[in-house]
């Protein structure tokens, strides 16, 4: 079956006994047993949903995988992955990733005893080169938070596995319409599930997918260890978003790619961050590994400071000053002051995060009412 066509019915069976085309939500903490230490499917909502397993069996489809394992956030879905390190090992990090996993990397995992290394992973030389023998672990986002990077997941993949490495790969901004890295070798993938997979700014959630069982095993021991689960109205509303998902993500393409172009011709605006540019550094990559889109996230800097960033983004009007992405409304956000604030300055400004960048998460308005939009808010700040 094609994408969109699974993103509706796997996982999605119509309730047996009512032959309810939607499945009912299933809230029960608890479960009876066929007898004592004879266990049935579900025993405990911690350990087992019937709601988030359909949400996880959708998920698996859709990424390539196997498995999945859907988490209360994606954060939470990310620390899960780390904590198959144990102290002594070390982590290797892209440096365009997102605010709070280097917040957990830098101020929660290391407290473990675990090491963090960041490398521009779109330079596969300087990645390969920042790998020690304690490294266990590669993480990368494609495209990257918030300078729109593009890493080659395939060869990224072909290093990590050289080295004896697991890959994980961040890619909420492709969604698995755009990006399948499992089917490029990556061991790993994630999404922050309140982004494009909800796509309506009302569920909390995270994802892992893997194509290994003893891998998928390994994880779902930790999560039901840790408890860091999605619970069953968030599963429910999650899948109903996937259901949708293709349409959105390509729709809100075309209006990024559209936007990006506009943004260009603006002699305010000092550059652009959008793989789908074909001056991007990273476009033939993207073009290789991207099915039929460049996604809906981009970035750029203005030719002006920290002051003048703040008025634009606070002076749009369809575009709401929020951080978060992915969601039917466009919002706009400075990432040196909001998602990205708890970067290090010195990290912040080494890793590309100046002052002047902007970043947008394009939604499902016409593109005409959001570029009028964008240049209101330019004009009020220049």
């Amino acid at each position: 079956m094609e994408f969109r066509t699974r993103a509706i019915h796997v996982g999605n069976r119509r309730d047996a006994e009512t032959g309810a085309v939607v499945r009912p939500i299933h809230l029960a903490a608890t479960y009876v047993q066929p007898g004592a230490g004879d266990w049935g499917r579900f025993d405990y909502a911690r350990s087992g949903n019937p709601t988030r397993k359909d949400l996880e069996t959708t998920l698996a489809s859709l990424d390539s995988g196997t498995d999945a394992l859907a988490f209360s956030s994606g954060m939470a879905a990310i620390h899960c992955v780390t904590m198959l390190l144990s102290s002594g090992q070390s982590v290797l990090a892209g440096t365009d990733i997102y605010g709070g996993t280097y917040r957990l990397l830098h101020k929660i995992v290391d407290r473990a005893g675990i090491g963090v290394t960041l490398a521009p992973a779109h330079d596969l030389d300087a990645l390969e080169a920042a790998i020690t023998p304690q490294t266990r672990l590669l993480w990368i986002e494609s495209p990257g938070n918030p300078l729109l990077s593009i890493t080659d997941i395939a060869a990224c993949a072909e290093i990590a596995h050289r080295h004896g490495l697991l890959l994980g790969v961040d890619a909420t901004f492709a969604t698995p319409v755009l990006t399948r890295p499992l089917e490029l070798g990556a061991d790993i993938v994630m999404h922050s599930a309140t982004k494009y997979l909800g796509g309506h700014s009302d569920v909390l959630g995270g994802a892992l997918v893997v194509a290994d069982r003893a891998l998928y095993d390994r994880l779902y021991f930790i999560q039901n260890a840790t408890g860091a689960v999605m619970g069953p109205l968030e599963s429910f509303l999650c899948s109903r978003g996937i259901k949708t998902l293709e349409l959105r993500v390509r729709e809100q393409s075309r209006s990024a790619r559209q936007l990006a172009q506009f943004l260009l011709a603006d002699d305010r605006v000092a550059r652009v961050m959008y793989p789908g540019l074909p001056d991007h550094p990273g476009h033939e990559i993207a073009a290789r590994q991207m099915d039929g889109g460049f996604g809906a996230m981009l970035s750029f800097e203005i030719a002006g400071d920290f002051a003048a960033a703040k008025k634009v983004v606070e002076s749009t009007r369809l575009f709401q000053l929020a951080v978060s992405l992915g969601a039917v409304e466009s919002l706009i956000e400075q990432p040196a002051s909001m998602s990205h604030a708890s970067y290090d300055p010195q990290d912040r400004r080494a890793h590309g995060v100046a002052d002047g960048l902007i970043r947008l998460s394009v939604g499902l308005e016409a593109v005409e009412d959001l570029r009028a939009d964008l240049l209101q808010a330019m004009d009020s700040a220049f």
